[in-house]
């Protein structure tokens, strides 16, 4: 009867209390044993006290003492404190640190002996902490810049209502001229029509997503589907008018992509396909396509094809061809090729080629091993194997006679020890050649002797760029970095200021890393701050305790720390920075529109030896994103590689993941920076948990900027189709795809006068769920 007259209540049965305590013991002992691991590497302390004091609240809780609540009261107390002292309000980085807690508290309230006055110090820390985290969900902002409100007079631009080329200009702006959907009416955009273009090779059983921005011109949409099917549609209704079927092998493809195709206007005189198609199949073949009947046009190479094989050499087809369109310049299509990354130091040549868009024949090769001489090599001879090549999009510029070509690296992308002088002149720089010849105009090196998979994957876009003097031819190369370099595009040097700083020395015995780097630092970047132990994350403590020990393991020295025997982290991770989606530029506004990701990566290099006990050993087909990594044959050492991720399978840095940015091209200032993407198709092991919280997405895939002051993009593994207020960043408009949308939109003017916005719908790319849509928007009739 004491502990009656003292107000002990015991509302739950003494098993749940033990259960309650079983639960506390373990969590307890879970953060106490790593926890002093993570202490002992240099780590923060708070894991191995909570897991103390959790164990000696499990010992109260089993004995029923009402001592349990304060004790709980004070843990979750000091949690709260330490979470703000570490954070502050950013409710995705309290997640972690509070609702384990929190739910605990609930369960010990409900549950345990206490008296009255011991329960309301537990339910006031409860509510405190839970306050707190309320307070910072309030409080936050999808805005890390901004909104500022642009708030200048647009230019005038002429209203051209065809989408010529990937990127609508030759030079890859992604600006569409047309203004019928406006901020004031794009809640009224609806769908036209949806298509459904394959999603496996015809007779087979493959899949491919989309990754494609199609053409409108003269009355047609274009497009094409992953195995390199080519079909024409009416662009108001959707209806198929043509298709082309290539008659790929089974096994055509290491990466089957088809990113776009080309639209080319042959010359007056010619009298068969005065208007023509041409494109790189993944089967290794240049074809051209009548634009009207989509029948081959028989005078283009043999018989309507020319192949893309020789001079490759004896390697499996599957090991390169071509993932992205031909760049046409004055009547030479440019051509580059995906090769196999990180299976050995000896796979396909990185070769450039020029052909001629009417007659097929190769005009020159731009070769890296020998970049002196643009000739075609003869029957019977090779390219330089191993050389840097470029897979992504090219630009052109007629007037100047220039194609500009962003390169990668040669295989393997992590250790370069074996690399010639020759090649590492053009590794991830950008080369401007002379498209009639192949001569090298200028480079421009964006990563110096690079051992990160920086490779130039993004477009680089042609601007008429503002400086003092008015404006000047420029280029804007958007890199995986999250760099900016700014160009002129006629002599390739900077515009703005780039800067030479010192980086962290390879000590991998062979290896020979750059000391410096260059860094734009006459422009915003976009990749973010260096990770800290504390921006490590989970969804529990448990698997943010996990990856801050790994953090802490890791070798990690920020932007550009070197590979190494053991574990390293690099961030930006693959994604960038700044991938394939490139940037778009509101020529109206003078305003610069860039997705990017922020995610790590964590790799490790392993010996031979141990390569080879784990069967890590070339492929035949090298999907270098497979597990448990990729052997680089040739070299001392293979790899492991891939996201820095928790056990539950989510990222180990903190949200956001996924960012849109404006950039005043004027200033050089950013006007605004916003999350892109939610959260619901995020969750553990994959399984999308279904809310739309303002995570910022991974995403793959570009913007484009209209007229009237709207950016469309999808590109987020969230599978949603935004439009965004050009002026604010504010989202204006979204729909739901059927799957994520892993491409540039386009838009054009159909014959009805109506302007239409145009994605192509394909997943995949993201590890997400691949589709075959073509989905068509416009205003509401």
């Amino acid at each position: 009867m004491a502990g009656a007259s003292n107000g002990a209540r015991t509302p739950g049965s003494r098993w749940l209390s033990y259960l309650v305590a079983l639960i506390l013991l373990a969590a307890g002992l879970a953060l106490l044993v790593p926890g002093l691991a993570l202490l002992g590497i240099g780590g923060s302390a708070y894991y191995a006290v909570v897991g103390l004091a959790a164990i000696g609240t499990a010992i109260l809780a089993a004995r029923r003492k009402p001592a349990v609540a304060l004790a709980y009261a004070a843990l979750l107390f000091g949690t709260t404190l330490w979470g703000l002292w570490e954070v502050g309000l950013d409710p995705w980085a309290l997640m972690p640190r509070l609702v384990f807690w929190i739910v605990g508290g609930i369960a010990v309230a409900l549950v345990c002996a206490a008296s009255r006055a011991e329960r309301r110090a537990l339910w006031v820390s409860i509510g405190s902490a839970t306050g707190v985290f309320l307070i910072a969900w309030i409080l936050h902002s999808p805005f890390e810049a901004g909104p500022a409100r642009w708030s200048g007079q647009p230019r005038a631009v002429a209203a051209n209502g065809d989408w010529a080329h990937y990127g609508n200009s030759q030079g890859g702006s992604r600006f569409s001229p047309l203004a019928e959907i406006t901020p004031a009416n794009v809640t009224g955009l609806e769908r036209a029509w949806t298509f459904r273009s394959g999603l496996t090779m015809p007779g087979g059983k493959r899949k491919g997503g989309l990754q494609v921005t199609p053409l409108m011109v003269d009355g047609v949409l274009y497009g094409c589907t992953a195995f390199s099917s080519v079909f024409a549609l009416d662009p108001v209704t959707g209806k198929q008018l043509w298709r082309h079927d290539p008659k790929l092998a089974e096994n055509s493809g290491g990466h089957p992509a088809c990113r776009g195709i080309a639209f080319f206007r042959a010359p007056a005189g010619v009298a068969e396909c005065s208007t023509r198609l041409i494109l790189g199949t993944i089967d290794n073949r240049l074809i051209a396509l009548d634009a009207k009947t989509g029948k081959p046009c028989t005078s283009f190479g043999e018989g309507g094809a020319t192949s893309l094989q020789d001079g490759i050499g004896d390697f499996q087809k599957r090991w390169s061809h071509p993932t992205s369109p031909p760049t046409i310049v004055n009547g030479v299509a440019v051509i580059g090729a995906y090769v196999a990354d990180n299976q050995a130091t000896k796979v396909p040549p990185g070769v450039i080629r020029g052909y001629d868009a009417v007659t097929g024949k190769i005009r020159w090769a731009f070769d890296p091993g020998r970049p002196n001489d643009q000739r075609p090599l003869p029957p019977g001879q090779n390219y330089t194997p191993s050389t840097p090549n470029s897979w992504t999009l090219f630009s052109g510029d007629d007037a100047l006679g220039l194609v500009y070509i962003p390169m990668g690296n040669g295989s393997p992308d992590f250790v370069g020890g074996q690399r010639s002088p020759e090649t590492e002149r053009v590794t991830s720089s950008l080369v401007a050649l002379d498209g009639a010849t192949g001569a090298v105009r200028w480079t421009f090196q964006a990563v110096r002797h690079d051992l990160w998979d920086y490779d130039l994957a993004a477009q680089p876009v042609l601007v008429d760029f503002p400086t003092g003097n008015g404006t000047t031819p420029g280029l804007i190369l958007p890199t995986k970095t999250g760099q900016l370099f700014v160009l002129d595009r006629r002599t390739g040097k900077p515009l703005i200021k780039v800067e030479e700083r010192q980086v962290p020395r390879s000590t991998l015995p062979g290896e020979r890393g750059s000391p410096t780097q260059p860094f734009a630092v006459g422009m915003p970047d976009v990749a973010g701050k260096p990770l800290e132990e504390l921006d490590m994350w989970g969804l529990t403590p448990f698997d943010q305790l996990w990856c801050r020990i790994q953090f802490r393991r890791a070798h990690y020295e920020g932007m550009f720390t070197p590979p190494r025997l053991g574990p390293t982290l690099r961030y930006p991770g693959e994604l960038g920075g700044i991938d394939w989606g490139s940037v778009s530029v509101d020529e109206s506004r003078g305003l610069l529109i860039v997705n990017s990701n922020h995610m790590a990566d964590r790799d490790e290099l392993i010996t031979r030896a141990q390569a080879r006990a784990e069967g890590l050993v070339v492929k035949s087909d090298p999907k270098t994103h497979s597990a448990p990594g990729a052997p680089m044959e040739g070299t001392p050492y293979a790899i492991h590689w891939g996201p820095f991720m928790s056990g539950l399978q989510v990222p180990c840095q903190r949200p956001p993941y996924g960012y849109l940015t404006a950039i005043d091209l004027k200033t050089r200032k950013i006007l605004w920076m916003r999350t892109l993407g939610d959260s619901r198709n995020s969750g553990p092991w994959g399984f999308g948990l279904g809310l739309p919280l303002p995570l910022g997405a991974p995403n793959i895939g570009g913007s484009i900027a209209t007229a009237s002051g709207l950016i469309f993009i999808a590109a987020t593994q969230d599978e949603m189709f935004r439009a965004v207020d050009t002026g604010t960043g504010k989202i204006l408009w979204q729909d739901k795809l059927p799957v994520s949308g892993h491409a540039t939109p386009m838009s054009y003017r159909g014959r009805d006068g109506h302007q239409y916005v145009v994605i192509a719908a394909g997943g995949g790319s993201l590890r997400d769920r691949p589709g075959d849509y073509f989905i068509a928007y416009r205003l509401k009739r």
